[in-house]
């Protein structure tokens, strides 16, 4: 139960390590009681219309909607073992005159459903609007690396040359893809409506029997009023299928940052040595050795992505295991599962605009790379450049195949790549190409094809795709 917490018990990292406060707060227990007085005032408002309910009784419903008091609650909870239950009587000994009508004609779900799809959405909104300043960033560095070229890697094997912004526009692309998602699914949120205890409205029904609104008039009001639509149908949960949906897009959009992260990671290992994350002028990399420069912000992003990619399997297990009208072998778990993944999203976000603002592209590495490498792939421009002088392509082919692993063995032991001397003295070549001709063209960099042009057009994309700056329903106080 609650009372003052601190490190002499266990604290989930996500209640003061990952996540940030906007998230934090907005699955907080405060808030949900907060919510479900809204719910509650609504429901007495739409029944007032329907001439059940007093004017006064709402009226004092509203006045003690923010007075929250959850040791009093949890201390009747400790009783009667039902926490919505607990929060009712609560409520309305907060309020001598609305107490008694309060949740009439509902069920639990009908309430707690509607509220986890308010937090569904404005916790979507908070995730949406993080993602669109991460892309708004790489769009900058996109923009700012489109023409620099660098080797590429196939099977973390060098390949042809690209460029910095090309690779970036990679990540860029399937963020996009994750963008979509985001929104199509936050479209979509919806809640159960008021459709009592297995979804046909009987409680409701008959309580309105001989009044001004039929059911679904009354479940109409409470819905508008609480900014939210209703499934058509539901049992006495809304499907379960949509919380699948909502954490397959979470998980979809952290495998994104989990591979920019994993990429970063390779490219800060010195072999490689071409990018890295922030260094904090006294961070600390290692406790036993000094010189460590570890990235421990893109491992983290890792570790967390996992977690994250674990959690739809659980609300599959709910939706597909959800028993005809309704099991409660889902109830427990989504306590963990829907907060956990929003927050370990927000974190990951959160540190993953931190990489893309401060992550360092270094030069030295980068064309060393792209000059011990990157000649193997422009052996091409020399292949069609004696042909096209009336050499046999099949022939000329294997004299580059032979010169370039006897090159590639000299990388190996430590030498400078000798590829260059080798075809430019190499009469097999030069009696098509000038042996002064061959450096020119197995200068890489050059090699790049359209990558640039395509970055640019991905970057302008992106912006495109960007809301203007706003905040969310949740940072509006909206809920």
């Amino acid at each position: 139960m609650s009372g003052v917490f601190d490190h002499e018990t266990y604290l989930s990292p996500l209640t003061w390590r990952y996540g940030g406060e906007a998230m934090r707060h907005l699955w907080s227990e405060v808030h949900k009681r907060r919510l479900l007085r809204r719910v509650w005032v609504a429901l007495a408002d739409a029944q007032q219309t329907a001439g059940l309910v007093s004017a006064e009784q709402v009226a004092d419903l509203r006045a003690h909607q923010d007075d929250i008091d959850i040791a009093a609650a949890e201390a009747i909870e400790r009783e009667i073992r039902h926490d919505l239950m607990a929060e009712i009587k609560t409520y309305a000994a907060q309020c001598a005159v609305g107490g008694a009508i309060i949740h009439l004609g509902a069920t639990s779900m009908d309430v707690l459903d509607n509220v986890d799809a308010m937090r569904l959405r404005a916790a979507l909104d908070i995730v949406i609007r993080q993602l669109e300043q991460v892309l708004a960033s790489l769009a900058g560095r996109i923009e700012a690396e489109a023409h620099t070229a660098t080797i590429a890697f196939t099977h973390i094997q060098p390949a042809e040359p690209t460029t910095i912004g090309y690779r970036l526009a990679q990540y860029g692309q399937d963020l996009l893809i994750d963008l979509d998602e985001l929104r199509r699914v936050r479209a979509n949120v919806r809640g159960k409506g008021l459709k009592g205890a297995v979804g046909t409205s009987a409680s409701y029904t008959q309580l309105l029997e001989g009044s001004a609104l039929t059911a679904r008039q009354l479940e109409a009001q409470v819905m508008a009023s609480l900014g939210l639509e209703a499934f058509p149908v539901a049992t006495q949960t809304y499907p379960r299928k949509q919380d699948w949906l909502v954490l397959n897009a979470l998980a979809g959009l952290c495998a994104t940052l989990h591979k920019f992260a994993f990429d970063l990671r390779i490219l800060q290992s010195p072999p490689f040595g071409e990018w890295s994350e922030p260094f904090g002028a006294k961070q600390v990399g290692s406790s036993a050795m000094p010189f460590k420069r570890n990235p421990i912000t893109a491992e983290n992003i890792d570790s967390l992505a996992r977690l994250v990619a674990a959690l739809p399997r659980v609300a599959w297990d709910n939706a597909a295991l959800s028993l005809l009208e309704r099991t409660l072998d889902d109830s427990a778990n989504r306590r963990l599962l829907l907060p956990e993944a929003f927050l370990l999203t927000d974190e990951i976000l959160r540190r993953a605009q931190g990489l893309v603002e401060g992550m360092h592209f270094w030069t030295g590495p980068i064309e060393r790379n792209l000059r011990d490498y990157g000649i193997f792939a422009a052996t091409e421009r020399v292949l069609m450049a004696a042909v096209q002088a009336g050499g046999d392509r099949q022939a000329l082919h294997e004299v580059i195949r032979e010169q370039s692993l006897a090159a590639w063995a000299a990388l190996q032991a430590g030498r400078a790549n000798p590829l260059a001397e080798l075809l430019a003295a190499d009469e097999r070549i030069t009696q098509f190409v000038p042996a002064d001709a061959v450096p020119g063209l197995l200068d890489a960099s050059g090699h790049v094809g359209d990558a640039a042009e395509r970055a640019l057009a991905l970057a302008a994309h992106l912006r495109s795709a960007l809301t203007p700056a706003s905040t969310s329903m949740y940072e509006q106080g909206a809920l």
